[in-house]
């Protein structure tokens, strides 16, 4: 038995080849499937699978990377992802959940959920970097999927819009740590308030930076309370 041609694509061919040449398979509905949050220490981690139609209408102005858009752009682009998309899914794994399984399994997991939701069903799936398993359809995991795949990218779009609104939100009920400038990820200003406040029940507990200030706080509440000095624990 011959085994069928070999395809090769070139990452100079665009953002829409890999779709393309998966439709001259026979593969009509692709799903691309990306996160949001997963290098942060605080907040929720935020998956997407989205289905683009083919032709001029699956093409959307401005798409790319999430992460190379300004917050303007991407508010623009997830807009003509909703507007065009043939179906689109978003799944928001809270910080309990992540904390429990573990980022990577809480992504997978997240990835399968939400390519599980999408109606019609796909029938190939793209996912960014990671092999996920237990799909409904055959899948293949691109490097740098987020840059190279137009479905793979809208996903991501759909999850980092997602997710910054929703921590926009959450700095409203802790605006002492600044969620809305950035978003949870671990940057100097947002080390230097975890330093100053502690951490608070959004952080990650299942990262190192916030599981050594919790560690650290649990040891100074013992010593505290080994000197009967109840009411400086509680004031803290």
């Amino acid at each position: 038995m011959l085994a069928p041609p070999r395809t090769v694509v070139r990452r100079e061919a665009g953002m829409y080849a890999i779709e393309q040449a998966l439709r001259r398979r026979g593969f009509d509905r692709i799903a691309g499937a990306d996160e949001a949050g997963r290098g942060a220490c605080a907040g929720p981690l935020v998956v997407a699978a989205c289905m683009l139609p083919p032709g001029r209408r699956g093409e959307v102005p401005g798409l790319a990377d999430s992460k190379l858009l300004t917050p303007a752009s991407r508010e623009e682009v997830y807009a003509e992802v909703v507007k065009r998309a043939q179906a689109y899914a978003i799944v928001v794994i809270d910080t309990p959940d992540v904390d429990h399984r573990g980022v990577h399994a809480a992504n997978l997991d997240g990835m399968r959920r939400s390519v599980g939701m999408l109606d019609p069903e796909p029938q190939y799936v793209l996912t960014d970097g990671f092999r996920v398993d237990g799909l409904c359809a055959p899948a293949l995991a691109v490097p740098k999927g987020d840059r190279v795949v137009a479905c793979i990218a809208a996903a991501s779009v759909l999850a980092k819009v997602t997710r910054d609104r929703l921590m926009m939100q959450l700095h409203e009920s802790w605006p002492q740590y600044d969620f809305a400038r950035h978003k949870g990820y671990i940057t100097a200003e947002h080390t230097a308030a975890l330093a100053e406040h502690g951490p608070c029940e959004i952080h990650r507990s299942s990262f190192v930076n916030v599981s050594t200030l919790l560690g650290s706080q649990r040891h100074v509440s013992i010593a505290v309370s080994d000197d009967m000095q109840l009411e400086g624990v509680l004031a803290e």
